[in-house]
């Protein structure tokens, strides 16, 4: 029984029946309960002090029918029940002792219930003498399982228990699940059997209480064998849902919902579920199915075929194939992927377009290795490596991984995925300080050109806060906020320097460098375009207005300024001004030399410049004035 003890824990405490009994009747029948709760609890310390090995549940069991034992006794005694023994039976607490007989090899299984029935009958006694143990050994109930006598099984569901280690709420379910399927199915229903670790004593607390059900598909009209047995399947695991919560019982009822002629197939191919099921299992209902298969099988009847026993045989190459394709699968595929995609990341993150998958160590090695040096050699090596052997492995150069090879990947993986989450980081922080620069060299050249603009043509660095404050923050043409946000942006640049840049100051910088830059390029604009206005020149010419920008030794002529697709020429422009050399040009042609060159302050229009115009635009050309 010591094998037994191990493999069956008492179940982890669940709430208890009694408690909600007491909050569902009346004062005087609490108070006689909460009584009789008390008696059981001394009984079962007793029972449980001596024989906790062999006991599998103790439950109170629903007071006796006076009509039926009166029946009882007058059929098996033929006389009537006095009126003491009415009153004694009308007192009687009924005890359920479950014990767990299938270790017993010293005595006989009688000889065992007998004798811990006495023992236990005297205790009751000493504790009152309305405590009635009833000893029922676990071969008792599955016997009376085997021959279609289920009264038993009732009796047991319908106990409220005090103590159990599974056997009790697994029968409490089964039962109540049973006569739900059957109520509503019973036509279908061939047998309902308990198996699984329960029946075979090696149930622990976590076990699940397993339930084969198999439904009789011979006769199937309306629909297919396989739609049968799924609607069935569902509906009837939605009972044992329904089932646990209406008994509060925590383990989960395992259903396995199987169609006859399929299990008939299972049975010629030697299943190895279901012949455990058929020896092990014990059945809650059988309509003479399943008791002459079991029987068959302990007679040695039913035997695997050839044709079983030959798949059988074969089955063990073909799973090692199968493993040796998955090892092979999970470096080709899962492995490879889970190391290329990060790394084609790292290097996207870094700027760089993502290579090729064989490109890839090289890139990683140029950058990260050679360049910034954050990844050692060793580690780009993991990467190549990857790629080489899932090369050989699609090739077929390498046909087989082993285990030792397979465990050496995935650490090797492990650690390089490790070291990347380590590199993003770092390539983070380096490509936010690198932002800071380019950000500090943009507003450096806006700066300088605003600051020309003024008529400043050269300055330092150095210089650069204390002129622009000079210039344009002291003249009111710039805002002081402006400054502030300069002088946060240079600071920056040092500590950048003096490696000294933090995280929030990046950020911050990048935010206020976008204010700073968006409102010295509309500065740019506004005042680059008010010198524009003083070298253009707009003209008429029938139904069309053109623009003539005149720069110094070179005029750019817009044809059509309302047109989308505007023409664009270009002419030099000689000393008694000639508009010569006219020859086609595009409006970023003319915006990159408005950038570079210097806007005269006057722009003076000479005779040969309209006589030109005209043959430009046509003898009706017109000049505008005050536009």
């Amino acid at each position: 029984m010591a094998y037994v003890k191990d493999k069956i824990k008492e179940q982890p405490k669940a709430k208890d029946p009694f408690d909600h009994l007491l909050a569902n009747i009346p004062d005087d029948a609490k108070k006689k309960l909460e009584q009789i709760k008390d008696k059981l609890e001394k009984l079962k310390k007793k029972i449980l002090a001596k024989f906790e090995d062999y006991v599998l549940g103790i439950a109170l069991l629903p007071p006796k029918n006076i009509e039926e034992e009166r029946s009882a006794v007058k059929k098996t005694e033929n006389r009537d029940l006095t009126k003491e023994e009415e009153e004694n039976l009308k007192n009687q607490i009924n005890v359920l002792i479950l014990i767990d007989d299938r270790d017993s090899k010293k005595m006989t299984k009688e000889e065992l219930r007998q004798k811990l029935a006495d023992i236990i009958s005297g205790y009751a006694q000493e504790i009152d003498k309305d405590l009635a143990p009833e000893t029922v050994i676990l071969t008792e109930v599955w016997q009376s399982c085997y021959d279609a006598k289920y009264e038993l099984l009732q009796t047991i569901a319908m106990a409220a228990p005090v103590y159990d280690k599974g056997m009790l709420a697994a029968i409490k379910i089964s039962e109540l699940h049973k006569s739900m399927v059957l109520k509503k199915f019973e036509k279908y229903i061939v047998s309902y059997v308990l198996a699984g670790s329960l029946v075979q004593g090696l149930a622990t607390p976590q076990s699940d209480i397993d339930v084969f059900i198999v439904i009789d598909d011979t006769d199937v009209k309306r629909m297919t064998r396989a739609e049968l047995k799924d609607k069935l399947r569902a509906i009837i695991i939605g009972m044992g849902i329904d089932a646990g919560k209406m008994t509060g019982i925590e383990n989960k009822i395992n259903i396995q919902v199987y169609i006859l002629t399929d299990f008939w197939e299972f049975i010629k191919e030697a299943n190895p579920i279901i012949f455990t099921f058929l020896r092990d299992g014990v059945p809650f209902y059988d309509r003479g199915i399943f008791m002459p298969w079991k029987q068959l099988l302990q007679m040695g009847r039913i035997k695997p075929s050839p044709e079983a026993i030959d798949m059988f045989m074969h089955s063990g190459s073909q799973i090692m194939e199968r493993v040796n394709w998955k090892l092979k699968e999970i470096v080709m595929e899962d492995l490879f992927y889970a190391l290329l995609t990060p790394s084609q990341a790292a290097i996207m993150l870094y700027g760089v377009p993502p290579p090729t998958p064989k490109e890839t160590p090289i890139v990683m090695r140029d950058l990260f290795v050679k360049k910034e040096k954050l990844l050692t050699e060793a580690q780009v090596g993991i990467l190549e490596k990857a790629i080489t052997v899932r090369k050989e492995l699609e090739h077929g150069t390498k046909k087989v991984l082993t285990g030792k090879e397979v465990d050496e990947f995935f650490k090797n993986a492990q650690d390089y995925i490790k070291r990347l989450e380590q590199l993003f980081k770092e390539i983070q922080k380096l490509k936010e300080e690198e932002s800071v620069v380019h950000v500090y060299e943009n507003v450096v050249t806006i700066v300088r050109d605003v600051l020309k603009l003024e008529g400043v043509e050269k300055v330092s660095d150095k210089e650069m806060i204390g002129v622009f404050e000079k210039e344009l923050i002291h003249q009111g043409r710039i805002p002081e906020k402006y400054l502030r946000l300069l002088k946060d942006i240079s600071k920056a640049k040092e500590d950048y320097d003096a490696n000294k840049l933090n995280k929030l100051e990046v950020q911050n910088v990048l935010k206020k460098s976008n204010d700073l830059i968006k409102f010295l390029v509309e500065h740019l604009q506004r005042k680059r375009g008010r010198e524009l206005e003083r070298a253009k020149l707009r003209v008429k010419h029938g139904n069309k207005f053109g623009e003539v920008i005149l720069l110094d030794k070179i005029a750019f002529i817009i044809h059509d300024i309302d047109n989308e697709q505007k023409e664009i020429t270009k002419s030099e422009i000689s000393e008694d001004g000639r508009l010569h050399h006219v020859q086609e040009s595009s409006i970023e042609e003319m915006e990159k030399h408005l950038v570079k060159v210097e806007i005269p302050s006057r722009t003076f229009i000479k005779e040969k410049t309209f006589e030109d115009l005209k043959s430009i635009f046509g003898k009706d050309v017109e000049i505008l004035v005050n536009y």
